[in-house]
């Protein structure tokens, strides 16, 4: 079992940077393909941002986001940079094996609570 705490979520303003954090506790991380997804009110959850044996990210958030991760403290962050009002949307990590297609959401075994992010225009 693996348990996915999110944070760093809040209210900024376009244009802003932020960063989320994902915390992994439980069976061994360093194997886990890890990912950023998102949900805007109203709309299905998307993939933002994965890690594995090579990144990947939505083309709407390359080179904007960066997603990176820390085995050693079985960390995975998302940093978010000219962030607009259109990422506004509970970001979700996700913990899933690391084959297949990273951009759907079946593809992953654990999910985190969330964290809402808000930008403001």
């Amino acid at each position: 079992q693996v348990q996915l705490v999110e944070s760093g979520g809040g209210l900024v303003q376009a244009g802003d940077s932020l960063r989320l954090s994902c915390a992994a506790s439980g069976r061994i991380f360093s194997n886990y393909r890890m990912a950023w997804f998102r949900q805007a009110p109203g709309k299905d959850r998307e993939f933002v941002a994965a890690t594995g044996w090579r990144l990947y990210f939505a083309n709407s958030v390359q080179g904007r986001f960066t997603i990176t991760r820390d085995n050693a403290k079985n960390m995975v962050y998302l940093q978010m940079n000219s962030l607009k009002p259109e990422d506004t949307a509970v970001y979700f990590c996700a913990a899933g094996q690391d084959k297949g297609t990273p951009y759907i959401i079946d593809n992953y075994d654990y999910w985190g609570q969330g964290t809402q992010v808000t930008v403001s225009s």
